[in-house]
């Protein structure tokens, strides 16, 4: 390999010695690029030298602010091949990418299941492994992923960021926001394969499948019992326990 100027060949060389000449006063780990250990002493120092010009916000890395300020432009360059959808980020392109060609390079060691994700891969491997690493601050309930935990905190702070455009109806999840939205439109997306009957929830279709296999996945523990809905086989418990949870305002009578 050949290179134009010196300086820029004895950095070459040492990715094959090993050499690493720069080394951090606060941490002792050390570089083979002067730029790399000036960029690392920010994670000790606090320094964000790159600031957007339009929100204030300050960066640590000059691409970093590169790729923020397209948040403001609307800028996309990265445009894929397949589709001409466009992206603000390489990285983000070369994962959508993998929605066309099938690839998942990632694979869990337990099961053999692949993802086109690294971090689908982390919140996957979770399920074998139990770990939960996310705690709710108010009740101490554990969750496996981040995005759950953030859900569950809304059960406390009451927040409902997701607001329906024809009703003005608040919900705490997206998924929710979009089920409601299909009762304005009339949108039924999920088909039964038996006899063509759609309907809003993918859930909804999974029930009434079970009228046509006739499964039952709900098993009652007193007398075996089974229910093709959950809910059916909560309320055959009560005839078992006595338990009549609605009670009436007007006379009081258990």
């Amino acid at each position: 390999k050949w290179f134009t100027l010196k300086g820029n060949l004895r950095v070459h060389e040492r990715t094959h010695s090993g050499e690493k000449p720069y080394q951090c006063n606060s941490c002792d780990k050390r570089f083979a690029h002067k730029g790399n250990l000036t960029v690392h002493e920010r994670s000790h120092t606090g320094e964000k030298p790159y600031q957007c010009k339009t929100c204030n916000k300050s960066f640590n890395l000059r691409r970093d602010l590169r790729v923020h300020e397209r948040f403001h432009t609307g800028e996309k360059p990265h445009q894929c091949k397949n589709c001409d959808k466009c992206f603000t980020r390489k990285e983000i392109l070369k994962l959508h990418e993998r929605s066309h060609t099938g690839e998942k390079p990632y694979k869990c060691k337990t099961c053999d299941r692949r993802f086109a994700r690294n971090g689908n891969l982390q919140v996957h491997e979770r399920t074998h492994t139990g770990e939960k690493p996310y705690q709710c601050k108010t009740c101490d309930k554990w969750f496996a992923q981040k995005r759950n935990l953030q859900v569950h905190e809304r059960s406390h702070t009451g927040e409902k960021p997701y607001q329906c455009k024809t009703c003005d109806k608040w919900f705490s999840r997206k998924g929710n926001l979009t089920v409601h939205e299909r009762s304005h439109t009339g949108e039924k997306p999920f088909q039964c394969k038996t006899c063509d009957k759609w309907f809003a929830q993918k859930r909804d279709v999974q029930v009434h499948e079970r009228s046509h296999t006739g499964e039952k996945p709900y098993q009652c523990k007193t007398c075996d019992k089974r229910f093709a809905q959950k809910g059916n086989l909560t309320v055959h418990e009560r005839s078992h326990t006595g338990e009549k949870p609605f009670q009436c305002k007007t006379c009081d009578i258990d």
